[in-house]
């Protein structure tokens, strides 16, 4: 049994590593995933550095509601989902599947309905949203003509 499972694992240690080889030889897998990690993490800093004057002005408004609603809804993990939105619209665009992507704003829209539309808090959503998008569009059109591919 011993025997078995260590020739298969050499067996199968030899393919992954033939695989793995060939895939880090591949330019067309460098360049998309060089892309998908400019899109993901530099759209971040695009997102923060268009974000950050809606911060500052929910930072001035006077104590109240009003700013810790608005505090309170642009800290609810909008970073971490922006992650995974630029991630996806990347993955979709790079693959020529538009349509893909006009599905997760719309689900991100979705999800983001029932939220009180405090004024400053809606304009950081969208700001940060549009911003996203603009960052995973270019980063995906650029890897696609790198590649050969058409634009979209």
């Amino acid at each position: 049994m011993t025997l078995a499972v260590l020739a298969g694992a050499w067996t199968a240690w030899a393919t992954a590593s033939s695989v793995g080889a060939e895939l880090l030889r591949n330019d067309t897998l460098a360049v998309m995933l060089s892309a998908l990690l400019i899109a993901v993490f530099g759209g971040g800093a695009l997102v923060k550095a268009t974000t950050d004057p809606v911060v500052d002005e929910v930072y001035d408004l006077p104590n109240g509601p009003k700013r810790d609603a608005a505090i309170e809804l642009i800290r609810s993990g909008g970073r971490s989902i922006g992650l995974i939105e630029r991630g996806l619209l990347f993955a979709f665009l790079a693959t020529g599947q538009p349509e893909a992507a006009a599905l997760v704003l719309a689900a991100k829209a979705l999800a983001r309905a029932p939220v009180d539309h405090v004024n400053h808090a809606s304009k950081y959503f969208l700001i940060g949203t549009l911003t996203s998008v603009i960052a995973a569009l270019i980063m995906s059109m650029a890897a696609r003509t790198a590649v050969g591919l058409p634009v979209l």
